[in-house]
């Protein structure tokens, strides 16, 4: 195949080998490191008999492929759980059970996917707006006094953690002004104006951080991409400033932008830790702190590979997005 299917075929499958490739990393560091296996995994208050249930569950006296084939085919098929009392099937895309609290984690995943996902992509919404169209009118004001109050404001924002913005605005915004109330996570299905007004502050305080670093990008990629030949082509024949940003310039400065977002989307999945923490909202970095601090080994293992899966997903939805604003990309 050739052309643009070809290039989608060509990244899809480079995303399922990629996944694969994290699935081995992520189990050999998890679990074919040294030290009882089976013990962390049950923990501490487990009897002899239970830790010696879970070596055989996890098939410890296999060898390591053989092992890792049985946790690969729980994800594909699913796969049966002995809780000492019953067995309970664990079905596709099966990560493992918790037994610590008897759970399976891919249903404690699900229950927690959904606030991390509203946290990111509210957020993203407003990295974006915020960061890109500041980076675009600080590179058309280039050498004026906006760009210098632009570019000082994205330095402090570079600079500034993400929990000093959010103490800030809660402070401010919902202790002084009590112009916001304080987040308290509610489901979309249940009230979407309150899921909305609850998460404005978090989505304010993540995108606040990840704006500055788009803005300074964006300034970059625009300051490139005015000094082309093309660009002076066009105001060469009288082709209007604002048609020159917004029609030309602005697609040439998309790629970085389009990688930066990529990168950010897939990591804050489970990497905004500390936003989650700072307004208590139940998601994947709260979770995965948690089961860190009980060694809630398959817990940590599942939380691993889902954040895995969004960063390699969010990649290779950024190289087709590569080809749709550049279609040069196909050829490569």
């Amino acid at each position: 195949m050739s052309g643009f299917s070809g290039f989608v075929l060509r990244r899809g499958l480079g995303t399922v080998v990629t996944l694969l490739a994290i699935s081995v990393i992520i189990y050999v560091v998890f679990y074919a490191t040294p030290g009882n296996v089976a013990q962390i995994t049950c923990g501490p208050r487990c009897s002899p008999e239970q830790v010696h249930q879970v070596a055989e569950q996890l098939k410890l006296d296999d060898p390591l492929y053989v092992r890792y084939w049985h946790f690969l085919e729980g994800i594909v098929v699913g796969q049966d759980y002995s809780t000492g009392t019953s067995v309970q099937h664990c079905s596709a895309p099966c990560l493992g059970l918790s037994y610590r609290t008897d759970q399976q984690v891919t249903q404690l995943i699900w229950a927690k996917l959904p606030v991390s996902l509203s946290l990111v992509f509210g957020a993203m919404v407003l990295w974006l707006i915020l960061g890109v169209g500041t980076g675009v009118l600080s590179a058309w004001r280039r050498g004026r006094l906006t760009e210098r109050v632009l570019t000082g404001i994205t330095l402090v924002g570079v600079a500034t953690p993400v929990f000093v913005i959010g103490l800030i605005l809660m402070i401010v915004v919902c202790g002084q002004l009590e112009l916001l109330p304080f987040p308290q996570y509610v489901a979309f299905t249940d009230d979407p104006e309150q899921w909305a007004w609850n998460l404005l502050l978090p989505w304010l305080s993540l995108a606040l951080i990840e704006a500055a670093a788009f803005a300074r990008l964006t300034r970059a990629a625009m300051l490139e991409t005015l000094a082309e030949d093309h660009v002076r082509t066009f105001r060469a024949y009288g082709v209007g400033e604002r048609s020159i940003i917004g029609r030309h310039a602005l697609r040439g400065a998309l790629s970085p932008v389009i990688a930066l977002n990529a990168n950010n989307f897939g990591s804050a999945v489970g990497g905004a830790v500390l936003t989650e923490m700072l307004f208590g909202l139940p998601g994947i970095g709260q979770e995965l702190v948690h089961a860190v601090a009980v060694v809630d080994l398959p817990v940590v293992v599942g939380m691993v590979l889902v954040i895995g899966f969004f960063v390699v997903l969010a990649n290779a939805l950024a190289d087709v997005l590569y080809a749709v604003a550049d279609r040069r990309v196909v050829l490569s």
